[in-house]
């Protein structure tokens, strides 16, 4: 079995341009700065993603760095074992010997039958998707001393979040695309045409904030010829959403009487309001909702952080849609899961540079110390919750980090 791991795995930024592949190592030595990798097959929410693709798995072993994926893991992203053995991975049919691995790379959030095989010192990557998380899974991972970071709140030396930014792209443009095929009548909807044609108006778009994911199906909308209203309470974002597309758009605060009156003959609404350290905010009520015409759509991207409209209930792929106030609801927490190929290539692009670049320094305290945005994601650090929302949320003792990172140098 691998020693844990001692030396540095993240680099200066999350999404540094990728290293030339160098020549490769056999040897993988204790303090090297080489690592031992594992990329499971996701089975819940119908995942279809994989967290590295081939062609990052062939530059990480190209430096040395062992990995090890359990067969099938990339198919639903059309990745065949093949491709991935012919990168320099090793197969395996089994999940615990996957977890063998030092350090974990998830695209969906630990469940309990896999924490059985977590160990002290093992860092686990994965999103943090915080309705899927319970009391007793942060119990667990707290018990097993592992370090374990949320991908989602993984920051750039600017403040973005760069994994979020390309996810978020990708679930601007699909959540307007699945908003147009579930108004048609074949999906219960209101037999409605996105962009209308001559002589009928187009569906009216209200979209909930003003970031990535609001810029993205703001585009797409526009596109199809929709008629969008904007809502963020950050007048800054509903600026550039303006400069960006350079055009007018209608904008407007968050305030409940304006919000009220554009969601009454709303066809589609898209929740896109993100927080930086916990839940976001329910900015639609119920009462809203059932003011809302039959038939029209809610689909709300801020699930995986709770979602911010209040009548949302989390979904997945194979069932993505529920009737609620005669509301059809979308609350698919990995809605780019959906476009699998296209988001595992992504995903990866940010993630193999920050392996690509371990052993830089002495130890992972070190470069969390240095580092506060890759700090910024870490929830749980051998045997101690540093993620303050989630202490609250689920009564669990909260510890800064950096108070234990700075113990621990």
């Amino acid at each position: 079995m691998s020693q844990p791991l001692t030396s540095q795995d993240f680099p200066n930024t999350a999404s540094q341009e990728r290293l030339e592949p160098q020549e490769k190592s056999q040897a993988i030595k204790e303090g090297s700065g080489k690592l031992f990798i594992g990329l499971p097959k996701e089975g819940t929410m119908k995942e279809n993603r994989v967290a590295l693709v081939p062609s990052s798995v062939s530059s990480l072993v190209a430096i040395g760095h062992r990995i090890i994926v359990e067969s099938g893991a990339g198919e639903k992203s059309h990745f065949s074992d093949h491709d991935f053995s012919e990168a320099g991975a090793q197969i395996v049919h089994s999940k615990k010997e996957v977890y063998q691995a030092n350090v974990v790379l998830k695209v969906a959030p630990p469940n309990m039958e896999e924490t059985q095989w977590l160990r002290e010192g093992q860092i686990i990557i994965s999103p943090l998707q915080i309705p899927m998380i319970s009391r007793e899974l942060l119990l667990t991972l707290k018990n097993k001393r592992v370090i374990a970071v949320a991908m989602e709140y993984l920051q750039d030396q600017d403040g973005s979040f760069p994994l979020v930014r390309m996810m978020s792209e990708m679930a601007g443009y699909s959540a307007i695309l699945k908003a147009a095929e579930l108004l048609t009548i074949s999906s219960g909807g209101k037999g409605v045409l996105l962009g209308g044609i001559s002589g009928v108006p187009p569906a009216k778009i209200v979209i909930l904030g003003a970031g990535v994911v609001g810029e993205f199906a703001v585009r797409s909308a526009l596109g199809l010829g929709a008629e969008v209203c904007v809502f963020d309470n950050n007048i800054y974002k509903l600026m550039r959403i303006q400069n960006r597309l350079g055009r007018q758009l209608f904008t407007s605060a968050l305030n409940p009487h304006d919000l009220e009156k554009e969601l009454l003959d709303a066809d589609v609404v898209i929740g896109a309001i993100h927080s930086e350290t916990g839940r976001s905010p329910v900015v639609v009520t119920e009462e809203m909702v059932m003011k809302m015409n039959p038939g029209a759509v809610i689909i709300d991207v801020s699930i995986d952080q709770g979602g911010c409209i209040e009548t949302s209930e989390v979904t997945v792929q194979d069932q993505p849609t529920f009737v609620k106030h005669d509301v059809i609801h979308y609350c698919v927490p990995n809605i780019a899961s959906n476009v699998a190929r296209t988001a595992s290539i992504a995903g990866s692009n940010i993630l193999s540079p920050i392996l690509l670049q371990a052993g830089e320094t002495k130890n992972i305290e070190q470069i969390l110390y240095n580092n506060a945005g890759l700090r910024h994601g870490v929830y749980m650090y051998k045997g101690a919750l540093t993620n303050e929302f989630l202490g609250s949320q689920f009564d669990i003792k909260y510890t800064n980090l950096d108070l234990l990172i700075t113990s621990n140098l």
